[in-house]
């Protein structure tokens, strides 16, 4: 008896059922896991492949001299080749605009602001570095740019998106964007595409597919103006 006993207590134990459906499941998991990855990165390099495909969309009808639609960090805006007098113009009067020379630009860096602006403080860099949320700043010595965007002190507002479409798309242009909101002049700014009016949408040469918006804040930005000595004066907060 002793002798069964003992045969009994070597003998090689048998994973139960249940063993053997924990190590399959965990077993399992690797390849589950390494599948899941597999489709994140695909979808990744699909949505970079198409949101580069509406960039080159963009840029091109820029480069034509044509009126772009676009999603930026604040609100959807009309924006056009900051250098090209004549885009400036249509802009004016698709918006109805009378108070001209009053219209922002977007640049993709700080790099891109001095190339445009020489006449700003250093202070005006580090707050626009420092900035938690989307902040224009107006600077003095605007330089290089269509003459009617210009006012007559010879000031320009420049911000600096954290945008991932706008980054794109400025970094591909190589040039400032003009920025300003999508509506007739006097009335309501939209913060969305459906909000837009039709006479705006119709008077643009292309509109950017609305699935690149990304996290905008619905709102103006705030504005900062610089002196060229360093003087500071917050215009909205």
């Amino acid at each position: 008896m002793q002798k069964n006993n003992r045969e009994r207590n070597n003998a090689p134990q048998r994973p139960s059922a249940a063993g053997k459906g924990r190590e399959g499941r965990n077993a399992g998991k690797p390849q589950e896991a390494a599948v899941a990855q597999t489709k994140a990165q695909a979808k990744a390099a699909r949505d970079d492949a198409a949101l580069q495909q509406e960039v080159d969309r963009t840029v091109e009808a820029l480069r034509r001299g044509g009126l772009v639609l676009y999603p930026t960090d604040t609100v959807w805006g009309l924006g056009c080749d900051a250098t090209n007098a004549e885009a400036v113009e249509r802009i004016y009067r698709l918006k109805r605009s009378e108070n001209k020379k009053s219209m922002l630009v977007l640049c993709a860096t700080a790099d891109m602001v001095v190339r445009y602006v020489d006449k700003a403080p250093a202070i005006a860099f580090e707050v626009m570095e420092l900035a938690t949320s989307p902040l224009t700043a107006i600077l003095p010595g605007a330089t290089g740019l269509a003459a009617n965007l210009i006012p007559d002190e010879g000031t320009l507002g420049v911000r600096i998106p954290d945008h991932a479409f706008c980054q794109r798309m400025l970094r591909a242009f190589g040039r400032p964007v003009v920025s300003t909101s999508a509506n007739i002049s006097g009335e309501a700014t939209p913060a969305r595409l459906q909000e837009v009016a039709r006479e705006i949408v119709d008077g643009v040469d292309f509109v950017v597919n609305p699935r690149f918006e990304g996290h905008p804040t619905r709102k103006a930005s705030s504005i900062i103006a610089f002196g060229e000595g360093g003087e500071v004066k917050i215009i909205r907060k």
